[in-house]
């Protein structure tokens, strides 16, 4: 089992049941301490190499995932990789994306989904998840047809 995150260290959102994520924006520099296990970059377009392991998912600034199903099984993913390892999301600024992304954690943690934008903006940072349509996303993240989460009739 790898060394956790401390609950201290900068970005570090604790979800409920205790585990512990790092969010950050790619803008700013990398923060002092231990680097993540795993990490998962929320861009546009295809990130740097880094040294840790890493994956990316399209998704365009102030925007939702491109591909949504791909997004919740990532999510599920980090939230499992979050029980044992340091894990990192992070976009540019490391609030819109950063912020859905984190609330959609918090979602997957128990955090009932018309919550987790105020759990977020408590815990991590007041101005994460900036758009309407990202809090829309986090509300509907966990319906059962979470495959369309656009708001759009699959009809």
């Amino acid at each position: 089992m790898t060394e956790p995150w401390k609950p201290t260290d900068p970005g570090v959102l604790c979800l409920p049941s205790g585990r512990l994520v790092r969010g950050r924006g790619l803008r700013h520099s990398l923060p002092e301490g231990p680097t993540p296990t795993y990490a998962v970059y929320l861009l546009g377009r295809q990130p740097p190499e880094v040294p840790w392991d890493a994956d990316w998912l399209c998704w365009p600034d102030f925007r939702l995932p491109s591909d949504r199903a791909r997004a919740g099984e990532m999510f599920r993913d980090v939230w499992s990789r979050a029980a044992t390892e340091r894990v990192e999301l992070a976009c540019g600024g490391g609030r819109g994306r950063t912020g859905t992304a984190l609330a959609c954690l918090a979602v997957l943690d128990g955090v009932r989904p018309e919550e987790a934008v105020a759990y977020v903006r408590e815990h991590y940072d007041r101005h994460a998840v900036e758009t309407p349509w990202q809090r829309r996303y986090v509300r509907r993240f966990a319906e059962p047809r979470a495959q369309d989460l656009s708001g759009e009739s699959s009809a």
